[in-house]
């Protein structure tokens, strides 16, 4: 979106929003955080990190009383992307927050982790996540990850 001469292009071949996308991406290690971003950013995602659950939360809306921050966020979030192991909330937690919300549920959630548990994923799963994806995330996984997104979106 640097004012280029083909964007509008891009946006209308994609089906109206092919660098609409804005992913709130949440994963406390500043490293995987810049990955992510990184990554993202190179498939024309619009990106916001928040370092931890509660950050995450409180950008959504969802943190203390800021109902009226809720829905204007929430329109422009089309995808959260969560590390699984953080200190404080983990991002299974922050998973079943989002799944709570009657406004936040239809946003995809996917989950990152280092670890391959398959009780883990299967956990995640089953509470509502969009996809497990293991760490380091790879171009490839972000291309899958749009494709996944693209199809499960009305």
């Amino acid at each position: 979106m640097d004012g280029g001469g083909g964007s509008r292009e891009n946006v209308m071949a994609g089906g109206g929003y092919t660098e609409e996308l804005h992913v709130l991406a949440v994963d406390d290690s500043l490293v995987d955080r810049k990955l992510v971003e990184r990554l993202l950013k190179n498939s024309f995602c619009k990106v916001t990190t928040a370092e931890n659950g509660l950050r995450a939360l409180e950008y959504l809306g969802l943190g203390d009383e800021k109902r009226t921050s809720l829905e204007d966020n929430v329109s422009k979030v089309n995808l959260i992307i969560t590390d699984y192991c953080m200190p404080g909330m983990t991002g299974y937690e922050l998973l079943k927050k989002i799944k709570e919300s009657s406004i936040l549920k239809e946003i995809p959630v996917v989950i990152m982790s280092s670890e391959n548990i398959p009780t883990r994923i299967n956990k995640c799963l089953e509470e509502g996540a969009q996809m497990f994806m293991l760490k380091p995330l790879k171009q490839s996984d972000v291309v899958k990850l749009r494709c996944n997104l693209m199809n499960c979106r009305s």
